[in-house]
């Protein structure tokens, strides 16, 4: 039967695949919230700039005057629905980090463990290799002591 430390191995290995499979979420995460962020930049910059240079004509004509409000009020609503949208994908985000941290240390508490076992295999290896030196040694003396006593 294998080691410990081995047996470990091919479960170490899954949860390194495992991780960096929730890395790549991460990354595909936080790619899809910069983009929904500079969404929002550039409708929160549209707006601002739609807000500052009024229409000269809309301020005479009633009616280009109501489809401007009407026109600012869409962008408002556009800005807000841009907003909760980038924050739920910061939510998202956050979620996917979680995840990858619990999945860190999940691998990290493995390798440790294996880490572990190897030494205590290598310790457990070196007394037994000591110990039949030991024997060897011991087994080297007893006949040079048996013969010496024979030949007084």
């Amino acid at each position: 039967m294998a080691p410990r430390s081995q047996r470990l191995d091919p479960i170490i290995q899954i949860k390194q695949r495992q991780q960096d499979e929730v890395a790549q979420q991460v990354a595909a995460r936080e790619a899809a919230h910069a983009e929904q962020k500079a969404r929002l930049d550039a409708l929160q910059r549209y707006a601002a700039e739609y807000s500052a240079t009024p229409e000269q004509g809309a301020m005479l004509n009633p009616a280009l005057l109501a489809n401007r409000v009407a026109f600012q009020s869409k962008l408002q609503q556009a800005v807000a629905q841009q907003m909760q949208i980038v924050d739920r994908s910061r939510e998202a985000t956050e979620v996917e980090r979680a995840r990858l941290m619990l999945a860190s240390r999940e691998t990290h508490v493995l390798e440790k463990l294996a880490a572990s076992y190897r030494a205590e295999e290598s310790r457990v290896a070196d007394k037994r290799s000591q110990k039949e030196l030991d024997d060897l040694a011991g087994r080297r003396r007893v006949p040079a002591l048996g013969t010496e006593g024979d030949a007084k």
